[in-house]
């Protein structure tokens, strides 16, 4: 369908492969926990992985795929839960993991090459005093262009908001994908364009992040009688910022007693708060802990729980893998609930389910206001279940992103502007950047009819 092998050519130097276990190792990202996209996804391949290590052979492969009309799918470390970096239309697979170096650190400000590893990334800020505001709950295999592209907050969300608020991404170099690619410098608000965009609209070839000071972690699971009391304590503990932390994750049981690793940890019929607390806050943690009449039942410093894998594995998509374990069927939504309605929105829905659909849901802030994301957790049947369950929530006065779709639009994360269509046009003419995914023209092709988040407009 496309000439590979004068694009082979055109490369030179530049590594590529078209071994079919590569190509189809590289083609997939977390998708798969999503029933949906399991089926929707699962025959996307790329024609070819190239694998580019400096800007020089980035910008060599990114204009020969232009030259040839090859579309171009970027890719980081594949922890994305809704395909982002699936190629709908083949072409070239474009591995950034190997064009990897962090360039700088100093000024409270991180800078590194698209491909760099984040915990890596941490680990260094970390020698020099200072640790990543923001991460994913997949920092270990993430990249740092990959979350800027297709994630939207997670890990430092609880302090300091989500990747679009202000301030939270200081500076993107990005490249258009034309014969003769050029470098943007990007900053302020001209970052939401490439935000969430997936790499359909340029591709990052560098990203600086802003920096907080390095702290040591305690990593505790707190329990509570019921339900309401978890979500009251999970909302409050964001809502005080002079007690540092980086998650405050409330699910109500037996959520608990349904992932492996904690099931011993939180007693029977009791809700809980997973937590990251730093150091110096701990006491006065503890104190409301008290307030809220808890009990703490797990805390244990970085590195030094006994579940197997970081605390922080346990929440966001992360969670929801570790459900999986032992129920592949298990599943959920994006909603958000915020605002003065927010208790009442959550208890409308939890008023309207079983309680074999307990909630999870994360805690954290956004534009200046503490939201709270998630829904209850789903044992999948079909799509018309998982349909209810969108409008019970919309009923309910949250708002649902669609994680089991893979276009932008559809997802309904980030805002699409007449700014961005101009973007995209300006910066990926031919139309070659990870096609299929930005769909700007808004048609809606999945059965689940949500609203997506929704954001102040900027002016």
């Amino acid at each position: 369908m496309y000439p590979i092998d004068a694009l082979v050519r055109d490369l030179g130097e530049v590594p590529s492969t078209t071994d079919p276990a590569i190509i189809k190792r590289k083609s997939r990202d977390h998708f798969v926990i999503s029933p949906l996209l399991r089926s929707a996804l699962s025959g996307n391949l790329a024609d070819i992985v190239v694998s580019p290590r400096t800007k020089t052979e980035v910008s060599l492969s990114v204009a020969a795929a232009v030259r040839h009309r090859i579309p171009i799918t970027p890719r980081g470390g594949g922890t994305a839960n809704y395909g982002q970096s699936v190629p709908l239309h083949g072409g070239v697979l474009h591995d950034m993991i190997d064009y990897n170096r962090v360039i700088s650190i100093g000024d409270g400000v991180i800078r590194a090459e698209a491909g760099a590893n984040m915990a890596i990334m941490d680990a260094q800020a970390r020698k020099a005093g200072w640790e990543l505001r923001l991460h994913p709950s997949t920092i270990a295999t993430s990249t740092i262009a990959g979350f800027i592209a297709g994630g939207s907050g997670g890990l430092g969300s609880a302090m300091y908001g989500m990747l679009r608020d202000r301030g939270n991404i200081s500076a993107l170099e990005v490249m258009s994908a034309e014969e003769q690619p050029r470098l943007i410098e990007m900053t302020g608000d001209d970052l939401e364009l490439v935000h969430h965009a997936y790499g359909a609209n340029a591709i990052i070839t560098e990203v600086a992040m802003p920096l907080a000071p390095a702290w040591s972690w305690r990593e505790c699971i707190v329990a509570f009688a019921d339900f309401a009391s978890a979500l009251r304590f999970g909302e409050r503990l964001v809502r005080e910022t002079g007690i540092v932390k980086k998650v405050s994750s409330v699910h109500e049981w037996p959520i608990p007693k349904l992932m492996r690793e904690l099931r011993d940890v939180v007693p029977e019929g009791r809700s809980m708060v997973i937590c990251l607390i730093a150091q110096p806050c701990f006491a006065s943690f503890q104190s409301m802990v008290h307030e809220f009449s808890g009990d703490i039942v797990a805390d244990n410093g970085t590195g030094e729980n006994p579940f197997g894998a970081p605390l922080f594995e346990f929440v966001y998509g992360h969670g929801l893998r570790q459900l999986q374990k032992t129920n592949s069927a298990y599943t959920g939504l994006q909603g958000m609930f915020r605002g003065a309605e927010l208790f009442g929105s959550i208890e409308r829905v939890r008023s309207a389910v079983s309680r074999d659909e307990p909630m999870r849901l994360e805690i954290f802030w956004s534009e200046g206001e503490i939201v709270a994301m998630g829904s209850p957790l789903i044992s999948y049947r079909d799509a018309a279940q998982m349909a209810e369950m969108v409008a019970l929530i919309q009923a309910s006065g949250g708002v649902v992103a669609n994680s089991h779709a893979t276009g932008v639009h559809e997802v309904g994360i980030k805002r699409i502007t007449t700014r961005d269509v101009d973007f995209k046009r300006e910066m990926d003419p031919f139309g070659l950047l990870n096609p299929g995914k930005l769909n700007l023209d808004g048609v809606k092709t999945s059965t689940l009819q949500t609203a997506g988040w929704k954001f102040r407009a900027r002016a």
